[in-house]
Order: structure tokens, then C-alpha cells, then sequence
């Protein structure tokens, strides 16, 4: 598995997903890649906790 390069949903930003991250969201089951680059999912989760 090799780090793969995604383009943010919200802010257009390219960002690495990292083969280290891949291996977290396997382990937790996770079939989706993430859209969003940490500072959108940093800056989204404020939001919810709000």
C-alpha cells in the first residue's frame, strides 16, 4: 500500500492519505476514504460540537 494523494471536498486543497491512515481506517472498518483534508475535519467537528 502506498500514501495517495486526495483533493478536499470543501476547501479544493490536495492532501496525503497516508498508508498509516489507510491501515487506521481498515482496522476500524472504515470502507470510505476520507473527503476532507485534518484542518476541514478539525474545523467541521468544532462545528458539531457546538
Amino acid at each position: 500500500m502506498a500514501d495517495k494523494k486526495l483533493i478536499c471536498a470543501d476547501c479544493g486543497q490536495e492532501f496525503v492519505f497516508t498508508e498509516g491512515e489507510q491501515e487506521f481506517y481498515r482496522e476500524k472498518g472504515f470502507e470510505n476514504e476520507p473527503k476532507r483534508c485534518q484542518d476541514c475535519r478539525r474545523a467541521k467537528k468544532q462545528q458539531r460540537n457546538r
